[in-house]
């Protein structure tokens, strides 16, 4: 994301990096509007053929060759010039519609070219190609034929090699899935070296044989064009594979090698992908052994090459996929046991081999031990004994290839054929012993190692060696291990980012001891050396101690109060950084200079190790939070003392290299970092990734195959499941007969035989078993290929019953809290499903009402099943928080809710949900309920002391309460007493005097009066329930343990972020949390790991997760999850979450249609990326959706802004991009606005880029802060950071005037056009966006009206206008020309305005509820806001501080 590049004022670059920060070299190579409409040659060639062309135009082969294909060649295929045609619209409106099957290769070739672009660029890649199959197939064909064909260049092949790759990355989609199977189908094991090894393969497993009999038939039954397709598709990738051989052995130039080593790399990466996904692995990873490929890469001259480390790091990668502990057919997961015997077996056969063949020179390894032969080097001496010749014939009585098809360039001499026997026999650790091993605390030589530099610098043109998260998983552990390997990436990139920034603030000079700093950071302090206090011993089984405890002294005597709060703040467990900085050396400056230092070490960054806070404590070493002052002053801190753990296993390291006369690193640390909270996390979320790996945990039975994306994505769903439920009580789901109606569509609603006609609720509604539960009938190939199944529509007859709620009592407060949300079809489909066992997905476009979908399912799963417990994660604390606050608002109980983390503190409730906050909440209840029973005890004139304790009144309840009404009931149930005697013998008159009076009625019948005395008696229960529910509080000492027992224990809805999941995800599980359903809001905007670790917060049971209903909420076309590193984003895909695999894998959704937040006018504007999305009828007949914005002609507008001041987007720093024009207007409408009595808190200023955030920021603190008559916006913040919010009016600026940048990306252009009720306008520049393919259906809506903001100066003010929205003829319109003419009418207004309020004649407005801010982390580095002045330091007390309890 571009939009959060620095925080706070101009120039400010701290806090969080873009999530684009390494898309400086992109960001500059983006075609600008100048070349797209000026004298680019591509420019003009599509202005002449096909961008005004109003059908499809004629493709021409002179223009194809000459002017597109010969001009390309000539930049030699360079990026920035195929962006530009594809910023043009080649694809989309000349190659594809023109495109026909006697189409030139080199139509076909840049068919593929466009296509690579846009999968490099992130954009929709294959949906064009949809609504023509059949020609996709013949150009599909095509690519294929040329990728084999020696006669293209090696650069055109590796583009090839690049468009092959995208399309089994894209194996959702339907066309692509379809050319792409056949190629890694059964039929490739015909280029198996023999018969016996194919025959091998299929004893494994008797479907193999069956699958390669059927293969057969099909070829023999074949004419001879379907025979000749099968050859080639059997051929294909093993002609590659040979391919691929050959360039790793061949010679060539220095030019052609390295053409030669860009291709290899390419097929390397598309061998990876083949066998990272189970599908296409099953086949391929026999082949590859097959042809002893990895024992051939490790032999090549480009492996052995130095200067080649990304071409080893990719063979790595394939390395371990090839190896991965998985069986090929069946998708298991191999346990270390079973590895291990696998391994076991294959020595055995090498030693009974050995020895039938060679008895003599053999014997010893026949006798030897399993781990000998294992080792690399004990082989290579029991081998030493054959000759060349007699190797090779061992090598083929253990069935390996001993022969290539000739002519080919491997070497096959005596190492090569020794590296394929290790290849088979060689133990290899697996991956959990590799992750075991990774650190999660990095060093600065982890920071800087090659692999992680080449991740910064990617731009797209090579691959790179990290795993990709694509649409399927080997296995859990494989999900885990990627997941593990991202994330970490990912952390240590933001780390690295952070720790330079900080560097580069401080700008040290001089070296060791005489090292000083010319700067300051808000995030750093220079420190001397740490103390060393205790080094504990090892643990059982470890080298390292266990911990190393050491003391930091902090002088905090200048900074300021706020900034040293936020050092004292540090909690336990945070990840501080001990850094050692020195000022850089000067290398002189000539040609062929070679540095070796990294970017780091060129900053001055020597050293850098990790810790972990324990205490922070004042300089009298007591902790800071017992301090007070009762004085009123406190006199000013010079000194904090931090307490640390340092990082165990690195000290010992680091003592080693003392031992051996290194110097002391800890000696020369002189700098302390810290990173804010939110993004200093990763050391508890790496440990629980590393935890789940090495654990083997499942997920739950029925969604495992979903999960790893294999199988029936429809499995899951609860008419699969067969536990699913056939009646449901939906208690105040329906809020009349009629809603229940209208809300099952195609359904047939009958009343229960005992009900005559329809009632009212609650209703109870009956699920018949049908034959459509069963999982469908798998239908024969030939008929799926043939013709299209129709699915049948079911109709379906639904029972409903009611039942009469239970009287709970005759005070108001025991009235139950009813929902009143009139939910849609569609809303109550998601609300069955998510009450049923299973799957439910629900994709919620904007305001459909997701959160009140999820509150409702909450609410039916409390009600109908007691004993279950509910999970509620959301990424955010907001989003928690607003599901909160509507749980609260319903039928549940508050005792059983409970709120995890550090964001309950925002909740707009009385009561306190966090854990600590819910164990005081019960002592509280407690105390009123002991009164409740004093009451009680005064009713029965009981002596005592019954309410000291909830033990004494549980005494109480046994020996007066339940005594008395047993007696009572008793008589009550009598048929000889009457209702005047029931109500004369009520015991508890007294304590119910104090309730709505008459308790009875006077005309009540006896069936009326048992009620309420069954409500009565309810009512009581419920007090004596509660005190046992207390009780144990009552007996537990410890704050944790009572609030760990209210987690393990007591509360029902339990409610966390995402990332606290992760971060304690060990710390629950351990103390035995169990839960049965998990409900996720904004799960399109968390990450897949972190989409998984919440359904993992429990052990196991019987070896499976005990979940029973998992219901995900989101939208997939909203934004996706942060991800900072382009790498991490694009190549890696690690911004996918669970969500959007699971809509790309089919798995069914409901899909909410119906929005009731905007304007439906407002709503048009992103209507077209939810073709079915309609309107509530609130949003077209409630008056304020209906009434004209007053002082402005339309409710949204694009409003075209050019250059102010000669100048359009500007960036003063790096990433730091900003648009003084728009923010001017921005401001001046929102002024505007404000003059017409627009209260402030009701309008928000979005953009898409932090830079103007800032200075908007600036802007309005110079024209608007501290006067009454304007006040400041509800919030200004980036687009991005407002998902999930909304205001009635909004000022959207787009800021980029020289190219689109980012909001290309559909999806944020969504968030941001769906954010406004009321009023919508969006400053931009018309030139650069209105162009896009990508966005043309929004903006083909917004640009059908004036690009010039249009006023209404007819004296209308806000709340008194009774103009409506779509009013033809309109009095006193204004076209506003520019920014100038703008703020000039402003101005005049203000002055008008300003006089009669000194008049008398106009009053202020109130801003409401105002915030500035919202993005959090935009604290100022400038100076004043860190540093206290020098002449203050020694001479004012401080403000005193308030105790932090």
């Amino acid at each position: 994301m571009e939009d959060i590049q620095h925080q706070g004022a101009v120039g400010d670059t701290n806090g969080a990096s873009s999530a684009h920060a390494t898309d400086s070299s992109n960001l500059r190579s983006r075609p600008t509007v100048a070349e797209l409409h000026g004298d680019n040659p591509f420019a003009q060639v599509a202005q002449k053929h096909w961008l005004h062309s109003k059908k499809s135009p004629k493709v021409r082969p002179e223009v194809i060759k000459q002017e597109l294909w010969d001009e390309l060649e000539k930049a030699d295929f360079a990026y920035p010039q195929l962006l530009v045609l594809e910023n043009l619209q080649l694809l989309e409106k000349y190659l594809w519609p023109g495109f026909t099957d006697d189409a030139s290769n080199w139509h076909h070739l840049l068919l593929a070219l466009m296509v690579n672009v846009k999968r490099r660029e992130n954009l929709p890649s294959w949906e064009l190609f949809a609504d023509r199959p059949a020609e996709f197939s013949d150009f599909f064909r095509r690519i294929l034929d040329m990728t084999v064909d020696p006669s293209h260049p090696v650069k055109i092949r590796t583009q090839l090699m690049t468009f092959i790759i995208g399309a089994f990355q894209s194996l959702d989609s339907g066309i692509v899935r379809k050319e792409c199977a056949p190629l890694v189908s059964i039929s490739i094991w015909h280029n198996l070296h023999s018969e016996a090894a194919r025959e091998q393969l299929f004893e494994q497993d008797p479907i193999l044989r069956k699958a390669w009999r059927a293969a057969a038939k099909r070829y023999d039954s074949g004419e001879d064009h379907v025979k000749t397709k099968l050859r080639f598709e059997r051929s294909w990738l093993y002609t590659l594979m040979l391919d691929f051989l050959d360039r790793l052995y061949g010679t060539a130039t220095r030019q052609e090698a390295q053409d030669n080593l860009a291709y290899c790399e390419r097929f390397m990466e598309l061998l990876t992908d083949l066998q990272s996904q189970l599908p296409t692995r099953r086949y391929v990873n026999s082949l590859l052994q097959d042809l002893n490929m990895l024992p051939a890469i490790i032999m090549s001259p480009k492996y052995t090459d130095e200067d080649n480390g990304l071409f080893r790091d990719l063979f790595k990668l394939l390395l371990h996929f090839t190896y991965f502990a998985i069986e090929d057919q069946t998708g298991k997961q191999l346990s270390k046991l079973e590895y291990d015997q696998n391994h076991s077996d294959t020595l055995a056969k090498m030693q009974r081999v050995g020895y039938a063949t060679f008895p003599v020179k053999l014997k010893l390894l026949a006798l030897a031990n399993y781990s000998s032969i294992g080792d690399r080097e004990e082989l290579q001496g029991h081998l030493k004994a054959l000759n060349d010749a007699e190797l090779v014939q061992l090598c083929s009585s253990m069935g390996l290839r001993t022969e290539y098809p000739q002519p080919s360039s491997v070497v096959q001499d005596r190492a090569f054929f020794l590296e394929s026997l290790m290849s088979i026999v060689e133990y290899r650790p697996t991956f959990k012993d590799g992750i075991r091993d990774m650190r999660i605390l990095p060093t600065e030589h982890i920071l800087y190692e090659g692999t992680f530099l080449r991740n910064e610098s990617y731009n797209g043109s090579r691959p790179l060696a990290i795993p990709k998260i694509n649409l399927q998983y080997l296995t859990m552990g494989d999900f885990l291990w990627r997941s593990f390997i991202l994330y970490r990436c990912e952390s240590f990139y933001g780390i690295r980012k952070d720790m330079e920034d900080v560097v580069k603030r401080v700008q040290p000079r001089g070296k060791g001891v005489n090292t000083r700093f010319g700067g300051f950071s808000r995030m750093s302090l220079p420190i001397s050396k740490p103390a060393i206090l205790d080094v504990a011993p090892s643990r059982v089984g470890e080298i390292h101690p266990a911990y190393v405890r050491a003391e930091l002294i902090l002088d905090v005597s200048r900074l300021q109060v706020n900034v040293r709060r936020e050092w004292e703040t540090l909690r336990p467990d945070d990840v501080v950084f001990l850094l050692t900085v020195e000022g850089s050396d000067d290398v002189p400056m000539r040609n062929g200079h070679h540095d070796d230092q990294t970017a780091g070490e060129q900053l001055g960054l020597r050293r850098l190790r990790c810790a972990q806070v324990v205490q922070v404590l004042d300089e009298n070493s007591k902790p800071i939070r017992e301090q007070g002052y009762s004085d009123g002053f406190a006199p000013r801190v010079r000194q904090r003392r931090l307490i640390l753990n340092l990082d165990a296993r690195q000290y010992k390291e680091d003592m080693d290299h003392v031992a051996q006369g290194r110097p002391d690193v800890y000696h020369q640390i002189n700098l302390v970092v810290r990173r804010r909270g939110r993004e200093n996390n990763f050391r508890a979320i790496l440990d629980s990734i590393r935890r789940l790996t090495l654990s083997d945990i499942p997920a739950p039975s029925w969604l495992q195959e979903v999960f790893l994306g294999y199988g029936d994505p429809a499995s899951a769903s609860y008419a699969r499941l067969p536990n699913r439920l056939h009646s449901i009580d939906f208690r105040d789901t329906f809020l009349d007969w009629q809603h229940l109606i209208e809300s099952l569509p195609g359904k047939s609603v009958e009343p229960h035989e005992s009900a005559q006609s329809s009632f009212g609720p609650p209703y109870v509604v009956d699920f018949p078993a049908t034959e459509a539960d069963a999982v469908p009938v798998r239908p024969s190939k030939k008929r799926r290929r043939d013709q299209v199944e129709v699915a049948q529509p079911v109709h379906e007859s639904l029972h409903v019953s009611t039942y009469k709620p239970p009287n709970t009592g005759p005070y108001p407060a025991d009235a139950p809290k009813l929902n009143a949300v009139r939910f849609t079809p569609a809303q109550i489909e998601a609300i069955t499903s998510g009450t049923q066992p299973g799957l439910t997905v629900v994709v919620g476009p904007p305001g459909t009402g997701k959160t009140d979908v999820a509150t409702q399912i909450i609410s039916n799963i409390y009600h109908n099943f007691p004993d279950q417990r509910t999970l509620l994660v959301a990424h955010s604390n907001q989003a928690l928080n607003q599901l909160f606050q509507k749980i609260v608002a319903l039928d549940i109980d508050e005792r059983h809710l409970l709120r995890l983390g550090h964001g309950e503190e925002e909740l707009e409730t009385e009561a306190s949900y966090s854990k600590h906050g819910r164990v005081e909440s019960f002592l509280e209840r407690g105390q009123y309920y002991l009164a409740e029973v004093d009451r009680l005890a005064k009713n029965f004139g009981a002596p005592g002391a019954h309410a000291s304790s909830c033990e004494t009144a549980d005494y109480f309840n046994l020996v007066y309460v339940k005594p008395a009404w047993t007696q009572y009931w008793d008589r009550v149930e009598s048929p000889d007493i009457g209702v005047e005697q029931i109500i004369a013998e009520f015991p508890f008159k007294y304590y119910f005097s104090n309730a709505p009076q008459p308790l009875f009625s006077s005309s009540a019948s006896r069936e009326e009066v048992i009620d309420v005395i069954r409500g009565c008696y309810r009512h009581v229960e419920k007090i004596f329930a509660e005190l046992e529910d207390i009780r144990p509080f009552e007996i537990l000492r410890s704050p944790r343990d009572k609030a760990n027992y209210l987690l393990v224990k007591e509360a029902r809805i339990i409610a966390m972020t995402s990332t606290h999941a992760a971060m304690r995800r060990q710390e629950i599980a351990s103390l035995g949390f169990h839960y049965d359903n998990v409900i996720m809001e904004e799960a399109a905007q968390i990450t897949e790991i972190e989409n998984f670790i919440p359904l993992a917060l429990q052990n196991p049971q019987h070896g499976e997760l005990p979940l029973q209903r998992i219901v995900l909420c989101g939208d997939h076309f909203q934004n996706s999850p942060i991800i900072q590193n382009l790498a991490f984003r694009q190549y890696a895909n690690l911004e996918q979450s669970l969500f959007l695999r699971l809509v790309r894998l089919g798995v069914p959704t409901i899909l909410l249609d119906q929005q009731g937040r905007a304007r439906p006018s407002i709503a048009s504007l992103y209507k077209w990326r939810y073709p079915k999305l309609g309107n509530l009828p609130s949003v077209e007949t409630q008056r304020e959706f209906q009434v004209a914005n007053a002082g402005l002609r339309y409710e949204y507008q694009f409003i075209d802004v050019p250059d102010y001041k000669g100048k359009g987007e500007m960036e003063p720093t790096p990433h730091f991009i900003q648009n003084l024009g728009e923010a001017e207007y921005a401001v001046a409408l929102f002024m505007y606005m404000r003059l017409l009595g627009y209260p402030a808190s009701r309008i928000s200023i979005l953009t898409t880029y932090a830079g103007q955030r800032a200075l908007i920021r600036d802007v309005l603190a110079h024209r608007c802060k501290g006067k009454n008559l304007f006040g400041l916006p509800r919030i200004v913040a980036t687009v991005d950071k407002y998902q999930g919010e909304q205001n009635d009016y909004i000022i959207l600026s787009l800021v980029r005037t020289r190219s689109i940048g980012y909001l290309r990306d559909i999806r944020r252009l969504t968030v941001a056009l769906s954010r406004a009720r009321l009023g919508l306008y969006i400053l931009g520049r018309r030139a650069v966006f209105e162009g896009c393919f990508e966005l043309k259906p929004a903006f083909d809506v917004l640009l059908q009206r004036p690009d010039k903001l249009v006023l209404v100066t007819s004296g209308e003010m806000f709340g008194a206008t009774q103009r409506i929205v779509d009013a033809d003829d309109v009095e006193g319109e204004a076209i506003m020309e520019g920014v100038e003419h703008l703020g000039k009418y402003v101005y005049e207004m203000s002055l008008a305005k300003a006089d009669m309020v000194r008049k008398g004649e106009a009053v202020l407005w109130s801003d409401g509820d105002v915030r500035m801010g919202g993005d959090g982390g935009d604290e100022g580095e400038r100076e004043e806001d860190v540093l206290v002045p020098d002449h203050e330091v020694w001479d004012e007390p401080e403000e005193p501080e308030e105790p932090d309890v």
